[in-house]
């Protein structure tokens, strides 16, 4: 399992799903989410296949269930306020539940290669540690 490839895809699907077009003469973008949220009811339920997919990669490298439910939490905000009309598409404008998960898995990778990094070099300079043999 490629880490960094599946990141990339991630990071790609999020974007499609939240952010894909700018909306010209401002910083404003909007994804398909959104392009799809505006079907009443099919729409926020078909979001919801990719955004399960971003959960079910983070599950596959090792998020905890805490941030598991974390990303369940943000996607189930999106579905439930984004079935309500005009507010939901409104709201789906601003929230982008697929690139607020993508952030949360990196941050958690990011810790977690940092304190296996903190590990390997503390076991590096341990005085009592026995040379490695050849």
């Amino acid at each position: 399992m490629d880490r960094q490839a599946d990141i990339e895809a991630l990071e790609k699907l999020a974007m499609r799903m939240d952010a894909l077009v700018r909306i010209p003469g401002t910083n404003l973008r909007l994804g398909l989410d959104t392009i799809l949220g505006i079907v009443p009811g099919i729409g926020d339920t078909a979001a919801l296949l990719p955004a399960g997919y971003i959960i079910g990669k983070a599950h596959q490298h090792g998020a905890p269930r805490s941030l598991l439910v974390r990303m369940a939490g943000n996607v189930g905000i999106d579905w439930a306020i984004g079935t309500i009309p005009l507010i939901g598409d409104i709201f789906d404008f601003g929230w982008k539940a697929n690139l607020r998960n993508v952030a949360l898995l990196k941050a958690h990778l990011a810790k977690i290669d940092a304190t296996e990094k903190r590990a390997a070099l503390s076991e590096q300079n341990d005085p009592t540690r026995l040379p490695d043999l050849p």
